[in-house]
C-alpha cells in the first residue's frame, strides 16, 4: 500500500507511487497504462507546487486556470474549516443553507443585471449541459420545440460530456471520434484572431446570414466570449460578440456565455462579456470561482428564461446533481471571491499582461514560433507543429516551471498573485522552450 503523507519521499517510494499511478490511474486525456509517468506532489504553497523528491515548481497553470490565489491561503482555508466543523454537506432537494444563498447574493451582485436565477452545478462540464437544457426547455416550454439547434464558432471547447461535446469544435477539436452520435448543431467560422483587430466585415455577413438562414431552428447561441481557450487559446475583438447579441436580440434567440475559464478576472475585465459591454441571457461560471479548492460551477440565467421553462409542460427546470450547492464549495466560493475583491486584483492581471507581454514579444522572431498573444493573466506562444508534451515539461521542470502544453501551443495562465521576479521567470521558461520548437 502506498503511504500517503506529506513531505519528501524516498526514490523507491516515488518509484512505486509513480509506476502504480500509470498502470492503475487514468489521468486526463491520456492512454490506460499511461505512457508518461505523472509527476507526484506532496504540497502546495502561494504559488508552488513542491514534488515528491523536494523540486519547487512555480505553478504557471493555477492548476487549470483554477487556484488565481495561490496554494494554501489562509482565508480560504478558514472558509473550508469553519464551514466543515458545521456541515460537510446536505442535499439540496427540498432544503437550503446560509453557504448557498450567500454565495447567490455575491454572484447575482457581480454579474450582469439580467442574471438573478442561479443553478448551482458541480462542474463546468455540468454548467454548460444545464445551460444548453435550459435553451432546449425553454423554447419547448414556449410550445416551439423546432427550436432545438445551437450556434457556435470553430475553435471552441465547452467540456467533456455529450451535451458539451456537441458544441465543441467538431474538426480539430478533442470529441471527433464521437461525432457520429453527437447532437447536430450550427458551426460558423472561427472569430478572426487578435482582440484589437479591425472587425472583419465580411466575417460579420457571413455570422448575419447563418443566424438569419437557421433562425427558426436555433434555441440559443453559445461561445466564449473574448478568449476561446481549450480549443486554441485565441482572442478576438468585442465586436463579434456585440455582433451576435445584436443578433439573438433581433431574432429572438439565446445567449450563451461559457465564462468558465473567462470569469473572476483572467482576462482583465471582471467578465468575458465585459469587454463588448453586453450581458447574456445564460452565462456559465466555474474553475476560479472556488479559488481553486473544490468543485464547484453555476449556470446563471434572467427572470425570463427562468420563468419560460417552469411555466411549460415540466414545470420544472430538468435537472438535479446530487452534490448541487454543497455547503463546503459555496462556503471557500464566497470567501475566494471576497478575496479577489479585496485586492487590487485589476492591477495584478495588468501586471501579468505587461511581464508577459515584455518576457514573450521577441519569441516571435524563432522559426518554429507560428504566433505570440497575450491579454490579461493569459499568455500564449503557438507553434508551427504540434509540441512535443513530455519534452516541453521537461524544460520548464529544469526552469522551475510548471506547464502543461498541448497541440500547437504552450501556454500559462498563473495565479494573480505572482510577484513580478516570478513572473519573469514563468516569462523566461516559456521563452527557452520556443528556442526549441
Amino acid at each position: 500500500m502506498i503511504e500517503l503523507r506529506l513531505g519528501r519521499m524516498s526514490p523507491a517510494e516515488i518509484e512505486r507511487l509513480r509506476a502504480f499511478d500509470a498502470e492503475h490511474i487514468w489521468h486526463p486525456y491520456a492512454p490506460m497504462p499511461a505512457a508518461v509517468p505523472a509527476e507526484p506532489v506532496v504540497s502546495a504553497e502561494g504559488v508552488r507546487l513542491t514534488l515528491a523528491d523536494g523540486t519547487e515548481l512555480i505553478d504557471g497553470m493555477s492548476s487549470w486556470w483554477a487556484a488565481i490565489h495561490g496554494y494554501n491561503h489562509p482565508a480560504l482555508n478558514a472558509a473550508v474549516t469553519g464551514q466543515l466543523g458545521k456541515m460537510a454537506h446536505v442535499m439540496f432537494g427540498g432544503l437550503t443553507h446560509p453557504p448557498a444563498v450567500r454565495l447567490a447574493e455575491r454572484l447575482i451582485e457581480l454579474t450582469p443585471e439580467p442574471l438573478n436565477k442561479i443553478f448551482f452545478a458541480d462542474s463546468g462540464s455540468v454548467a454548460v449541459e444545464v445551460a444548453i437544457k435550459m435553451a432546449l426547455q425553454y423554447w419547448r416550454s414556449q410550445g416551439r420545440p423546432e427550436r432545438h439547434r445551437l450556434l457556435t464558432v470553430r475553435g471552441g471547447y465547452h467540456g467533456d460530456t455529450f451535451g458539451d461535446m456537441a458544441v465543441c469544435d467538431p474538426v480539430n477539436g478533442m470529441h471527433q471520434i464521437f461525432s457520429d452520435v453527437l447532437a447536430r448543431h450550427l458551426f460558423a467560422p472561427p472569430p478572426p484572431l487578435g482582440y484589437l483587430a479591425e472587425p472583419d466585415e465580411a466575417y460579420l455577413a457571413e455570422l448575419k446570414s447563418l443566424v438569419e438562414k437557421h433562425s427558426g431552428e436555433l434555441a440559443g447561441i453559445i461561445l466564449e466570449p473574448i478568449v476561446q481557450g481549450a480549443g486554441g487559446m485565441r482572442f478576438y475583438a468585442p465586436e463579434y460578440l456585440r455582433a451576435l447579441r445584436e443578433l439573438a436580440d433581433e431574432h429572438g434567440i439565446l445567449l450563451i456565455l461559457d465564462e468558465i475559464a473567462t470569469g473572476f478576472g483572467r482576462t482583465g475585465e471582471l467578465w468575458g462579456c465585459d469587454h463588448a459591454e453586453i450581458a447574456p441571457d445564460i452565462m456559465c461560471l466555474g474553475k476560479a470561482m472556488t479559488g481553486g479548492y473544490l468543485t464547484m460551477a453555476a449556470t446563471l440565467c434572467t427572470d425570463e428564461v427562468a420563468h419560460g421553462i417552469t411555466s411549460g409542460e415540466a414545470g420544472v427546470l430538468m435537472h438535479g446533481p446530487t452534490y448541487m450547492a454543497n455547503p463546503l464549495a459555496a462556503a471557500v466560493a464566497t470567501a475566494s471571491i471576497d478575496l479577489l475583491l479585496s485586492r487590487d486584483w485589476r492591477d495584478e492581471v495588468d501586471t501579468i499582461e505587461a511581464v508577459l507581454t515584455s518576457g514573450l514579444e521577441a519569441a516571435r522572431e524563432f522559426p518554429g514560433v507560428a504566433d505570440v498573444r497575450v491579454l490579461g493573466a493569459i499568455g500564449v506562444i503557438e507553434a508551427r507543429e504540434a509540441v512535443d508534451v513530455e519534452a516541453v515539461q521537461k524544460l520548464a521542470m529544469d526552469h522551475g516551471i510548471w506547464l502543461r502544453p498541448f497541440g500547437k501551443l504552450v501556454y500559462t495562465m498563473p495565479p494573480y498573485i505572482c510577484t513580478e521576479d516570478e513572473l519573469n521567470h514563468i516569462a523566461d521558461a516559456l521563452y527557452a522552450i520556443a528556442e526549441t520548437l
